[in-house]
């Protein structure tokens, strides 16, 4: 393996770095410290401009090569915590409850600041590099945000790349799946609205209870017998919430849940057929089914060629035989899709030691991943924006 020597030589600085943020987790659209933190190591490793603000607590850096060229690669990292209580028992644990780093992006911010010093430093590159720092990826539309902002009219970008960190994977392999990657993500709400009565006599309600609990089982059928084999595609109810009290028949009941998917047409026969359930069942029960259906996150479609590139790049940094391009498509989602449905580009995933999976409140980030994807943006930059030969 052969982390970037200069970047080698700052590891324990980013170390340092990322158990502070580990330590001051703040949710989407929330993370006015760490933004601020951001901001100012970049104006102090000498980043050309700073702007803060775009999308609510974003935050984009801007370095200029010494070749002077105008091809722009977009990096990208994101910030947000999880709504989650840490258990992890490390040294540097949450200090705000109910809230935690549990998918790394702590991680993922330190490792694009790493290559912001290291870039800013050296400069050698023919172009100008974007650093984008984005808030409230956990399905609260942070990319969507930027983007509406003005992200890409303001900073127009050729190129852009992303990573993300895998404990389920060999330490400091890289793999990027080309086109389809990471699936769509719909949530839904259903509420059945039913009549309530004393729980000692139910004959004189509309049960929402036994109403929901039904439909709960048909929407199991949606994949099942409505979307084609060969196409991928997965329906969780998550959640079911209704009634306050033992002896009480309630009025209303919830179901939320999530529709992962990589097709299209797919997507909209799923959703089709959850409307058409809630009104038969509706008409069937004698209430008011409502459902409420919103796409959060786009197909994760990295570009085959900029995919290719990036592997090379990786390459470089962790050596050919760890870094590999899959075809192993993940039904988890990542609104960085929002921003490659703007810009060509590739998002990669970086292994590294823990055997805890994501969304843990046990998940403990290796921080020697750190300087290994900083290395990785650094060259992506050097090797898509090479100076000239003399």
């Amino acid at each position: 393996m052969s982390v970037i020597p200069a970047i080698q030589a700052f590891a324990e600085d980013l170390t340092a770095i990322r158990q502070d943020f580990h330590a001051h987790p703040e949710l989407g659209f929330e993370e006015t410290r760490t933004a601020g933190i951001v901001a100012a190591k970049l104006r102090d490793y000498g980043v050309d401009e700073v702007h803060e603000g775009l999308g609510g607590t974003g935050v984009v850096g801007v370095i200029r090569g010494s070749g002077g060229g105008n091809r722009r690669i977009g990096l990208r990292a994101d910030m947000d915590a999880l709504p989650i209580e840490e258990a992890s028992g490390v040294a540097y644990s949450s200090t705000s409850p109910g809230r935690m780093h549990a998918c790394g992006h702590d991680g993922h911010t330190t490792m694009l600041l790493g290559a912001a010093r290291y870039l800013a430093g050296t400069r050698q590159f023919d172009g100008t590099v974007v650093l984008i720092f984005q808030p409230a990826e956990e399905g609260l539309g942070g990319a969507r945000r930027m983007i509406a902002d003005g992200l890409f009219e303001q900073f127009p970008c050729d190129e852009l790349y992303g990573m993300h960190n895998d404990p389920n994977a060999e330490p400091n392999r890289v793999t990027v799946t080309p086109g389809p990657a990471m699936a769509g993500a719909s949530f839904f709400d259903i509420t059945v609205t039913g009549t309530g009565s004393h729980a000692a006599m139910p004959h004189q309600s509309r049960d929402p209870i036994v109403i929901g609990t039904a439909l709960v089982q048909q929407l199991q059928t949606v994949v099942s017998r409505n979307a084609p084999p060969t196409k991928p595609i997965v329906l969780s109810v998550t959640k079911f919430q209704s009634g306050t009290a033992y002896n009480v028949v309630p009025d209303t009941a919830v179901i939320s849940g999530t529709i992962r998917y990589f097709h299209d047409d797919v997507i909209g026969i799923a959703e089709t057929r959850i409307r058409e359930l809630c009104a038969g069942m509706s008409l069937a029960y004698g209430v008011s089914i409502e459902a409420d259906l919103r796409n959060v996150f786009d197909v994760l479609r990295n570009d085959p060629e900029l995919s290719e590139a990036y592997i090379a790049a990786a390459a470089d940094v962790v050596g050919p035989e760890m870094a590999q391009i899959s075809t192993q498509q993940a039904t988890g989602s990542e609104d960085f899709a929002d921003m490659l449905r703007a810009i060509p580009g590739a998002y990669c995933r970086v292994g590294h030691a823990g055997s805890v999976p994501l969304h843990n409140a046990r998940f403990v980030l290796d921080d020697a991943i750190l300087p290994v994807g900083a290395s990785i943006y650094a060259r992506i930059v050097e090797t898509r924006l090479a100076l000239p030969q003399l």
